[in-house]
């Protein structure tokens, strides 16, 4: 038998609905927000024990025992959301061209990038927030998911193709992300 728990804070709380057959719906409720996720996966059983959750599979094979320790990583993910939230850092770089950035509803704006005439864009995922403070971007969020894509996206956005990534370095890099 395969085990793992999550203790539960006690300003959180946690609701698991669900069955192995037709998948759990875990909500956690905490002083940030509220998030929820879907996990599914056959033989991998989860439910509210003493103030924690408890995630196990009944038979002994490689792959449950895979599956318990993500679904464990998920609802740790997202307990810890609703308590502290994500960050991610990411700074601006150029050596050649002065990069502006801004936010625009649920898009950033990167505008002269390489003397680009035509602005380049990276969507903001879900509720993730976007801080711009002079070269250094900041997205927070309670969703890792959304925060690490968001960021992903500007990193994306700035990636430079046809040119020698040893002399044109400039771009927009994460520097930082949540343990």
């Amino acid at each position: 038998m395969i085990e793992r728990v999550v203790p539960i804070p006690e300003n959180v709380e946690v609701t698991v609905e669900g069955d192995t057959a037709k998948g759990y719906t875990i909500t956690a409720k905490g002083p940030l927000g509220e998030n929820s996720r879907f996990l599914k996966f056959r033989g991998v059983y989860i439910e509210k024990v003493n103030g924690a959750v408890r995630i196990y599979a009944k038979e002994d094979r490689r792959r449950l025992k895979a599956m318990v320790g993500t679904f464990w990583a998920h609802i740790r993910n997202l307990i810890k959301g609703v308590t502290e939230g994500f960050e991610y850092k990411l700074k601006v770089v150029y050596a050649h061209f002065p990069i502006k950035v801004r936010v625009e509803g649920d898009e950033v704006i990167i505008e002269n990038f390489l003397g680009e005439k035509h602005p380049r864009r990276a969507k903001i995922v879900g509720r993730a927030k976007v801080e711009i403070r002079g070269q250094e971007i900041i997205v927070k969020g309670i969703d890792k998911e959304e925060c690490g894509q968001t960021a992903a996206n500007l990193e994306q956005a700035t990636k430079i193709k046809r040119l020698d990534p040893r002399v044109f370095q400039d771009g927009i890099y994460i520097v930082e992300k949540p343990k």
